[in-house]
């Protein structure tokens, strides 16, 4: 047996199986799964359903695989910690607490700061989902990401607070029924005849051992509509719109252009990117201006770009 070591019985969950209400139904399983294993990381849910330990209805089941009432799911057992949950530092939950800038009994809008993830995974311990279950009593178990933001892009990120809201959400979402605006600083004077940019994109290529995108025909339609707001002299500002939400749609589309974000360390120029950071602009200059979508009732949410980016149109 050499090095094998028995896990206590105490550090075990029990092998499990739960069946399905409406209140889950149309949910993915992966985070059916993150719900029912709080604290696990997301790593290992994903783990769980490569191997098979999880079933659905007695079958193998993608993390994607998205949920019907009535639908039994085998829970196997993980370990957990002695202390329970991996608990996120008191500082940060204070401040994406403070962050909030809207909030009833259906939803959360969120001003996520600039360097926060939005979900713990590979190498992130913790993000802003975490934080905010924590913050809150067990019904937060259910507080849910309608969508993501990257961990370097700051401005507005939904979160619903039950099932039913985040289904309906997140279908809205998919229907291209939820208007988003982003503000970005570009390197160098962006053309003012480049207004909309469609170019297909498509994810998970390896570059360094990172996931990235790319624009490829093979790829899925991606839309951004641009304005250009104010130009310096080394950058300019921009208001964009985007149709699609595609894994890092702005960033590679303006890359594409020849104009990527400042402060972008994955598609940008990491020359210019060290020479705004001497000079003070530091991190990724992409912000979530506003969402914008009918659902009981018309929402809009606005939150301005950091005032210190006016700097670096300084430059």
């Amino acid at each position: 047996m050499g090095n094998t070591r028995s896990v206590p019985d105490s550090q075990r969950t029990p092998v499990r199986r739960v069946t399905v209400d409406a209140g889950r139904a149309g949910q993915r399983l992966d985070n059916f799964l993150l719900h029912a294993f709080a604290g696990v990381p997301r790593s290992v849910i994903y783990r769980l359903c490569r191997t098979g330990e999880v079933r659905v209805n007695g079958g193998r089941a993608k993390p994607a695989t998205r949920l019907s009432e009535g639908d039994e799911v085998r829970l196997p057992p993980v370990r957990i910690s002695p202390s329970g949950e991996r608990r996120v530092p008191d500082a940060l939950v204070h401040r994406l607490e403070q962050a909030i800038v809207f909030e009833d009994d259906d939803l959360i809008v969120l001003n996520k700061p600039a360097g926060v993830a939005v979900h713990s995974g590979t190498g992130v311990a913790f993000g802003v989902i975490d934080a905010l279950r924590q913050a809150r009593d067990d019904a937060a178990r259910q507080l849910d990401l309608v969508h993501r933001l990257d961990r370097d892009t700051s401005g507005c990120l939904l979160l619903a607070k039950h099932p039913m809201a985040n289904r309906e959400l997140k279908q809205l979402l998919a229907s291209r029924a939820v208007e988003k605006r982003y503000t970005a600083l570009v390197l160098g004077r962006w053309p003012r005849d480049v207004r909309r940019i469609e170019k297909a994109l498509l994810k998970n290529r390896q570059r360094g051992g990172e996931r990235v995108s790319a624009v490829d025909e093979a790829g899925r339609d991606a839309v951004t509509h641009v304005t250009r707001v104010d130009a310096g002299t080394r950058c300019t500002r921009l208001e964009l719109r985007i149709e699609t939400g595609r894994t890092h749609q702005i960033r590679v589309h303006t890359a594409g252009v020849g104009h990527p974000i400042v402060g972008d360390t994955k598609y940008g120029d990491h020359r210019a990117n060290r020479q705004f950071a001497g000079a003070g602009c530091r991190g990724m200059h992409l912000h979530s201006t506003l969402l914008a979508f009918c659902w009981r009732g018309e929402r809009r949410f606005e939150v301005a770009a950091p005032a210190d980016w006016a700097d670096a149109l300084k430059l």
